[in-house]
């Protein structure tokens, strides 16, 4: 089978507290030649979208007080540390 198009989706749904939540997604989409390694190409374009995702979440995480309450009580480490594991 000969693979001409990737797509990716990666979402992430975090709860804001008081009955809100906000979900946050990125959808890529990459060509590929026959001759490329598709896994490959899926795994940039994983790496990418989580990226993206990432960068649009922190300023809604730091600005939700119950997000900040849950990874002050729940980790010891410093909030910057917690979010590279994102």
């Amino acid at each position: 089978m000969e693979i001409k198009t990737i797509s990716v989706t990666y979402q992430r749904k975090f709860n804001l507290g008081d009955y809100e939540s906000v979900e946050i997604g990125c959808s890529l989409w990459g060509q590929i030649d026959p001759e490329e390694d598709a896994e490959g190409a899926t795994k940039f374009l994983f790496e990418q979208a989580k990226a993206s995702v990432k960068k649009a979440a922190l300023p809604v995480i730091k600005a939700s007080a119950y997000q900040m309450g849950k990874y002050k009580q729940s980790h010891t480490q410093t909030y910057q540390a917690d979010t590279d594991e994102f």
